[in-house]
């Protein structure tokens, strides 16, 4: 089975639901002699065309998709669901003074595509010249999400000039044409995103289009059979990916693990806590844990900070602008004389302190449309550690974590840092975030390196005059769906596009999400925002739009006691959902604001219950409940 639940089509001779046609009269001049339908009963149908979800790729390299759905183009949503996002490799610095100049660009481009080439091209070279001459099987075809790919066939003569052999063609295409009630709309395949159908479609072609042969085994990560959008649903997740975790069992124990297990044994067993204290018990999934939890982390766990690794790409923490969290953490962990030791025997947990902004500013080749080589680099460096110290062959890596804010992050770490924990700003389930493993780690954007918590704070409720605000740039394209339904459409309702820059202008930016109700924070290019916490540092409810997002801490925090999370979808009744609220709850939820604040805020000279203290909490508590006796 592979994700979405779809299954590979068989393609041996016998089987009973696929039915392989050729084509009557096989062109010479075309590559294509093949053609796999959703109901491959319907091949040589003259009414094929007419049919959903029939892909085919042709002799120019085009696909075609004709007979879209019945509702298809008719409203404003829809349409910028098919928008094409184009997103600039040109590695453009957006650490900057403005407030709301924030999500820095990721574009797959030609990468994934330029990979899975990689290994079919790597593929074909082991088959040799010889086998490559052999019959092999027809078109390799996986239903994706969005319709059927056709890898298909080349015919060659042989050298008798008699019968024609089949190898396989490789076909990277460039042009879709997708055809629907209401027309035919031309899309290409240009960046992470098609225009015409908003999805990922290189990613696709990566990972679900196989070739016969000893193809090198790629990973998977589990994907989610819809997209997600509620709390409820990333709970179900996460409960599940604890059942079928499989990077628990070290290879062989230690007296580190016993440790870990007997804590998992207290925490479950937590003694019930009431509200009072430092910490506000309607924030949290299960307080009692978590109070028992952060405990047992202050008083057992140990860390091994890998002194491995130059600078700048590690050991040099950057502390102002988008990816201060990665940096901040980094400073405060190594300098940290509660949880860090010097001898790796008694650590329970291993930091990798790199920088995968520095990694980014450091390695990656302008316009080169290229992040192979920092992702090189990073498996170079956990094959060095894997080969000077035992502790990362003892679990795979499970025990090891990374604190990573750069979008780029989960392509960085893919494969070779598969089993670790990974404390990821850019946190998005669809690209492999794992719920229960991973750790969403909060995107703040520090303005002041001195003083992190300058302006922090925010106008009473009864100040509050204005019911929702958005001011940012134009980044991807759910922003532009909401400045279309609710720029200048309603008094108390401040949606903008990209202020102007100045201080003026940055003061006024923050005087609005001050006085405001509601912030609105969508996502960008990724589903991360450092809005989120901003909305939180200046005292505003967070209205955060962003499907598949798992918001900071999800496996300890209940965040709808302190904001609002709507689907995408729900835009144009974004109004109608914010009145809707009763005044009580409002106040209920701002009141949660202030109390989950101290969770969001990095002091020089960290304090318990704060960001880093939350950060390596949400790290332990993942390795308590991940780790399993044999």
């Amino acid at each position: 089975m592979l994700p979405y639940g779809n299954a590979l089509l068989s393609l041996l001779p016998d089987a009973k639901n696929n039915e392989i046609v050729k084509q009557s009269e096989p062109s010479k001049q075309s590559s294509v002699n093949r053609g796999i339908t959703n109901d491959l009963h319907k091949v040589g149908n003259p009414n094929l065309r007419n049919e959903p979800g029939f892909v085919q790729i042709g002799e120019t390299g085009n696909a075609y998709r004709t007979g879209g759905g019945a509702g298809d183009g008719k409203e404003l949503m829809e349409q910028h669901q098919d928008m094409k996002i184009k997103l600039p490799l040109d590695g453009t610095d957006m650490d900057n003074d403005f407030d709301f100049v924030e999500d820095e660009t990721l574009d797959d481009e030609d990468v994934e595509m330029d990979e899975f080439f990689a290994v079919q091209n790597d593929t074909l070279l082991q088959m040799g010249a010889s086998q490559s001459r052999q019959n092999f099987s027809l078109a390799q075809a996986v239903r994706g999400s969005w319709g059927n790919i056709i890898v298909d066939a080349d015919t060659r003569t042989t050298s008798n000039g008699g019968s024609t052999n089949i190898s396989p063609v490789l076909v990277k295409p460039e042009t879709v044409l997708l055809n629907n009630s209401i027309g035919s709309k031309k899309m290409e395949f240009n960046g992470t995103k098609a225009n015409g159908s908003g999805l990922d479609v290189s990613s696709h072609i990566a990972e679900k289009v196989l070739i016969s042969g000893p193809v090198k085994k790629k990973m998977r990560c589990d994907m989610p059979p819809k997209t997600v959008t509620t709390l409820d649903e990333m709970q179900h997740i996460l409960l599940r990916n604890r059942a079928r975790s499989r990077a628990g069992k070290p290879r062989w124990s230690s007296e580190r693990d016993q440790e870990i297990l007997a804590a998992k044994v207290e925490i479950e067993n937590a003694p019930a806590f009431k509200n009072g204290g430092e910490i506000y018990a309607p924030l949290f999934r299960n307080v009692s844990m978590f109070r028992r939890s952060y405990e047992l982390m202050e008083r057992v766990l140990k860390v091994y900070v890998y002194k491995e690794g130059e600078k700048p790409i590690f050991h040099q923490p950057i502390l102002k602008g988008l990816y201060a969290s990665e940096g901040w953490f980094m400073k405060l962990m190594e300098g940290n004389k509660n949880f860090a030791v010097k001898d790796p025997r008694k650590a329970h947990l291993f930091y990798m302190p790199f920088s995968s902004r520095m990694l980014e500013h450091t390695l990656y080749v302008r316009n080169s449309h290229n992040r192979t080589n920092l992702r090189q680099y990073l498996k170079n460096y956990s094959e060095k550690i894997a080969a000077k110290y035992r502790f990362w062959n003892r679990t795979g890596g499970a025990d090891h974590f990374l604190v990573a804010c750069h979008d780029w992050a989960p392509y960085e770490t893919r494969h070779h840092m598969e089993q670790c924990i990974k404390a990821l700003c850019n946190a998005d389930i669809t690209t492999g975030f794992k719920i229960g493993r991973d750790v969403s780690l909060p995107e703040t954007y520090v303005r002041s390196a001195r003083n992190p918590l300058r302006d922090l704070g925010g106008k009473p409720p009864s100040q509050r005059t204005i019911l929702a605000f958005y001011a940012g740039s134009m980044h991807g394209y759910l922003r532009t769906i909401l400045l279309e339904y609710w720029k200048d459409k309603e008094s108390d309702m401040k949606i903008f596009g990209p202020m102007p820059p100045g201080v003026a202008s940055k003061m006024n930016y923050i005087l609005h999400m001050k006085s405001s109700k509601y912030c609105i924070c969508p996502k960008g290019y990724e589903v991360n925002s450092p809005r989120v916490v901003e909305a939180i540092f200046y005292e505003c409810v967070p209205v955060i739009i962003s499907d598949n997002f798992v918001p900071p801490f999800f496996e300890v925090l209940k965040w709808d006691a302190f904001s609002i999370i709507l689907a995408e979808k729900d835009i144009p009744n974004l109004k109608k959902i914010l009145v809707s609220i009763p005044e009580k709850k409002y106040l209920e939820l701002q009141l949660g604001v202030r109390k989950v604040q101290q969770h969001f805020l990095w002091h020089p000279k960290p304090l318990k219950y704060d960001l880093f203290h939350m950060t390596l909490h949400s790290i332990w508590y993942n390795r308590v409940f991940q780790l399993k006796l044999r």
